[in-house]
């Protein structure tokens, strides 16, 4: 559990929920949306709560032992809230309104149940699948979606 292996997969799901944001951003607008200015006041807004560093790893430790477990757990239940919300949102606001929207939102919904799997391995809740898809955060399913590619 310890080692480059667990640090490439939460690195690759980082990435890819920054390719989330920055797919659903210009939609947001297109629609006559806007973001918050205040990034507090955004994250209020957010279907889930902030995702936080486990007290057993204050202080700059080093993950290991029940601090890895703790550290995987606030990662698995982020990535499970990302799917409930998700998948609320497809069902209540896209699904056959706005076609659009309901194939980018599908899309990270894919992507997140793919990042839940991969760190209830890590948990013991069963095999992730997760590969080398390339380079780390390829976003394979939101990458049509993406307007600028690093």
């Amino acid at each position: 559990m310890e080692g480059e292996g667990l640090k490439e997969i939460i690195e690759d799901a980082r990435i890819e929920d920054r390719n989330h944001f920055e797919a659903l951003t210009p939609r947001i607008y297109e629609l006559g949306g806007e973001l918050p200015r205040d990034i507090r006041k955004f994250a209020d807004q957010a279907g889930c709560p902030d995702a936080y560093l486990p007290d057993s790893l204050a202080g700059g430790k080093t993950p290991t032992g029940p601090s890895l477990q703790d550290l995987l757990t606030v990662l698995v239940e982020a990535e499970r809230c990302a799917i409930r919300t998700y998948h609320r949102h497809l069902q209540l606001h896209t699904a056959g309104k706005d076609h659009r929207t309901y194939e980018l939102s599908l899309a990270i919904l894919n992507e997140e149940v793919e990042h839940e799997a991969w760190f209830s391995e890590f948990l013991g809740e069963g095999p992730s699948g997760h590969f080398r898809r390339g380079a780390p955060g390829d976003s394979p399913y939101v990458a049509r979606f993406m307007t600028a590619r690093s």
